[in-house]
């Protein structure tokens, strides 16, 4: 029998790890219950295939509810739930351990229950084998059926091999990892509320369908809005791009923003003063708005984040004295849809500096528009710490992940 030891682990812990088959630890295993489309409705909540994908742990997240009058597509505590297809074969037997909320939930076809033997191997701990450790992943996929969706049978499955520690030290790396993912989940919970306030009130804080008012204002404010071009309030330009092929025009001091990085504070692309000078590109200064006008982000809208050039796929634009950068942005930001809808039909081609110098906006008192902006540019800021901790939460995850198995 095969011995190891982690890079990483817990004090008091030094016996090398076991190897074990999947299938040895397995006490029952039965594949989930089929439910026609038509009869999900009312009834207990049930998980599919297509819910295991982003968690490790089921703890009673409502999906559907339908009609199950069987026990044995009950989940219990402590029980894992596999994909036996998927789209891809990278996502085939994905895995949830199903936590304590879990339990009383039923799955459904296409998935299959697994219950492990507990004096053994803990169900959280195997999952987190079965989910990211390279050469499980790289076997499940070799073992894989290939179709028209990837399969996976209980044999492929159950031949797995697990390295495991004590019983002890699995529970000690699964109370580690449920903390973490605690905290990975509460940060993408505030997160998405934050973004879902956001949407609520750029909806309630610009006047709708014609309207001279919104419907939610600071106090202290009561005048009507008016209504101007982007023309009147802004001066606009485009960019362009330096002859691909010329050497002399690229790899130099100056960063070049396509329309994918208006949000970024870095290029892939640098160019050269004779570059600038033998092309339409146009520099623009940290701070300007950035409008996506082709490609896969048209309609996107940002601040620069760095002094650099454009290309003729970003219409830069500086607003008067009068007008507040960010009130103007989240007005495009809310205005998007409306936009591409309009001018993008079925999301085939470009919009138009011109088309975007025409569009109308309704503007209160300079005072109102800098209150408005602060607001979301709050938001913003709450947004963005939130997806920073998160992405950080996410990347310990990942290191440890790598260091806490064999």
């Amino acid at each position: 029998m095969d011995m190891a030891k982690p890079t990483i682990r817990f004090k008091g812990y030094q016996d090398d790890w076991e190897q074990r088959k999947l299938g040895d630890l397995v006490i029952d295993h039965n594949a989930g219950i089929y439910i026609s489309k038509e009869d999900y409705g009312e009834g207990t909540n049930v998980i599919g295939v297509g819910n295991i994908y982003d968690r490790d742990i089921f703890d009673g997240e409502i999906y559907r509810l339908g009609p199950v009058n069987d026990d044995k597509f009950i989940l219990d505590e402590n029980d894992i739930l596999y994909g036996e297809s998927s789209l891809v074969p990278e996502g085939i037997a994905r895995t949830v351990c199903v936590g304590k909320n879990g339990a009383g939930s039923a799955f459904a076809w296409h998935t299959r229950r697994v219950k492990l033997d507990k004096n053994i191997v803990n169900s959280h701990v195997a999952t987190l084998e079965l989910n990211y450790l390279h050469d499980i992943r790289k076997y499940l996929v070799s073992v894989s059926t290939q179709t028209a969706l990837t399969g996976m049978t209980t044999e492929g499955y159950f031949g797995v091999t697990l390295t495991l520690p004590s019983v002890e030290e699995q529970q000690k790396i699964s109370d580690y990892f449920k903390n973490l993912d605690h905290f990975i989940t509460l940060h993408q919970r505030k997160c998405d509320e934050t973004k879902r306030l956001k949407k609520y009130m750029l909806q309630k804080m610009f006047p709708q369908n014609g309207e001279k008012v919104p419907e939610i204002r600071f106090s202290g404010f009561t005048d009507d809005w008016e209504q101007r071009k982007v023309c009147n309030i802004t001066t606009s330009y485009s960019g362009g791009t330096p002859k691909s092929g010329y050497t002399e025009y690229y790899d130099g001091d100056i960063p070049f923003i396509r329309s994918g990085e208006i949000y970024s504070d870095k290029t892939e692309l640098f160019i050269t003063e004779l570059g600038m000078k033998n092309s339409s590109a146009k520099m623009v200064h940290e701070g300007d708005i950035l409008y996506a006008l082709y490609g896969a982000t048209s309609g996107e809208v940002s601040r620069a984040k760095l002094d650099g050039a454009i290309n003729q796929a970003i219409l830069a634009i500086v607003p008067n004295d009068d007008i507040n950068a960010n009130f103007l942005v989240e007005w495009f930001r809310k205005e998007k849809d409306k936009i591409t809808d309009t001018y993008l039909q079925g999301g085939q081609g470009n919009l138009s500096a011109q088309i975007i110098k025409e569009l109308e906006v309704t503007i209160p008192s300079y005072d109102e528009q800098n209150k408005i902006g602060l607001y979301f540019e709050q938001l913003n800021t709450l947004i963005t710490l939130h997806q920073r901790e998160l992405e950080n939460l996410q990347n310990i995850k990942k290191f440890m992940l790598g260091k806490m198995f064999v």
